[in-house]
């Protein structure tokens, strides 16, 4: 972010304001943490944040500092829409298009007000004000915390702002695994030690508060799994039937698809999962080394992402779905 976009920023926020701040759809750790910290934040500023989900995030983030004052907007729209209508400024965060926020894009594509975009995926588009983008991160918390220090602001950060980042961090980074965990990223989590932050409980509280229904989901998607050994794939299928069989509820399949990576030899994963209610198969993708998963969610299955970790979907049924993605994966060179 260059000095003039930073001073410019500094003076937006100079005087208190009505603030929405904004994560994408189906909202994960990095997604929650980045808009809980950045709410902290911006209220010991003294200004008026609001968080707006555009729908659900998992119960996993429940536990996370001011959860209960997010608002969801396909639970409310009229308030939501309101309030977004009445917003000074827009943050957008751990997204870089409107259209990852679903049906409410038709909203912030009418808003006026300045927007300012803090994220760290490819290919960004051009619909905020002020765009912080830099794909060399591994969350967009860890863009949070540079942000904060852009404004020159850091010692406002205390140990509830710390715990939400660090969510992220955490989660984004795949518990410190991925490569783009930087020395700087350790430095940034020691940071946050050193204030206080519960870091050997909070894995507890994503990871381990499993419910037994759970457990059994994971059981049939781990049987369900299929290995590719000549193109070292691998990918799992969970239908709408099985979901329903296990009392499925949001974020029950978060991190599944890593255990396809888990298998000696294999660099690609995938994971397909049915939702009657949107009438699609969600998909995620995870690769180990070089293979660009982004690049092969945005040619065939209408996503996106990063290198080693994409999402796409299919309006396809599952067997049209995997039929497609077994005949690209024989053409690619893994």
């Amino acid at each position: 972010m260059n000095e003039k976009d930073i001073q410019a920023i500094k003076e937006l926020l100079a005087s208190p304001k009505k603030i929405a701040i904004i994560p994408h759809r189906s909202p994960d750790g990095d997604a929650m943490g980045s808009t809980l910290g950045l709410y902290h934040f911006l209220s010991k500023m003294n200004h008026q944040p609001v968080v707006i989900a555009p729908n659900d995030f998992p119960n996993f983030l429940a536990w996370m500092p001011a959860s209960d004052s997010v608002l969801v907007y396909e639970n409310d729209r009229v308030t939501t829409t309101q309030i977004l209508q009445e917003a000074e400024l827009v943050f957008t965060l751990d997204f870089n298009a409107l259209h990852r926020t679903g049906e409410m894009e038709q909203v912030l594509n009418k808003i006026t007000v300045p927007m300012i975009m803090i994220d760290h995926h490819q290919l960004p588009d051009t619909y905020a004000t002020f765009t912080y983008s830099d794909t060399t991160f591994g969350s967009t918390c860890e863009m949070i915390y540079n942000f904060i220090g852009f404004l020159n602001q850091k010692s406002l950060i205390d140990k509830t702002i710390a715990t939400c980042l660090y969510t992220g961090i955490l989660t984004d980074s795949g518990g410190f695994r991925f490569p783009k965990t930087t020395g700087t990223t350790h430095r940034i989590v020691a940071d946050f030690i050193d204030l206080g932050i519960e870091n050997t409980e909070i894995p507890n509280w994503l990871f381990d508060n499993n419910s037994y229904d759970r457990l059994q989901l994971l059981g049939r998607a781990l049987q369900n799994m299929k290995v590719i050994a000549e193109h070292k794939t691998s990918y799992i299928t969970l239908s709408q039937k099985e979901l329903d069989e296990f009392n499925y509820v949001k974020g029950d399949t978060e991190g599944i698809v890593n255990y396809g990576l888990t298998i000696k030899g294999i660099i690609f994963a995938a994971i397909f999962i049915e939702h009657r209610d949107e009438n699609i198969i969600k998909i995620s993708f995870r690769s180990q080394g070089d293979f660009d998963v982004n690049q092969f969610a945005r040619n065939h299955f209408n996503g996106g992402g990063h290198i080693n970790a994409a999402g796409g979907k299919s309006n396809d049924s599952m067997e049209k779905t995997i039929k497609k993605f077994e005949e690209l994966v024989s053409k690619i060179n893994t």
